[in-house]
């Protein structure tokens, strides 16, 4: 498996994973909050590889001096295979590069399934973004 930044070929595969792997409400909130980070800093989007097939994604952002995990999505053939952690670790060293003073995870009722996921990287309840509605890739202008 290979985690790497996004690149812009990667556009429609990534768009059938987050239809695969989202609920359709989920997708639906989640595509427009990527493409305005994809336009922001592509940095911050990663995609996991097994071989040619794109498995899995990660979408973070950076708000004042914040990092925050907004949605990660793992095609359901390859869970539980260790991509999420790869994918929340090559994130983390993001933003650690980039010197923000705290990582906090997006608390929207769709990251709910991932939080376990994120509680055991170490991001507990204390680390949760309540507040994610204020999140910039959220605005619609």
């Amino acid at each position: 498996m290979n985690v790497r930044s996004f690149q812009l070929s990667d556009s429609s595969r990534v768009t059938e994973l987050l239809q695969v792997a989202l609920s359709e409400e989920c997708y639906e909130k989640t595509i427009g909050p990527f493409s305005r980070q994809l336009s922001w800093d592509s940095e911050l989007i990663l995609v996991a590889e097994d071989g040619d097939k794109l498995v899995g994604v990660m979408i973070g952002t950076i708000e004042r001096d914040m990092g925050c995990y907004y949605r990660i999505a793992v095609h359901p053939d390859y869970r539980r295979q260790g991509i999420g952690k790869a994918l929340v670790a090559k994130l983390e060293g993001r933003f650690q590069q980039r010197k923000v003073n705290s990582i906090f995870v997006s608390g929207d009722e769709h990251n709910s399934p991932a939080l376990p996921l994120y509680e055991a990287m170490g991001y507990g309840a204390n680390r949760i973004l309540n507040a994610f509605q204020k999140l910039s890739i959220l605005a619609v202008h």
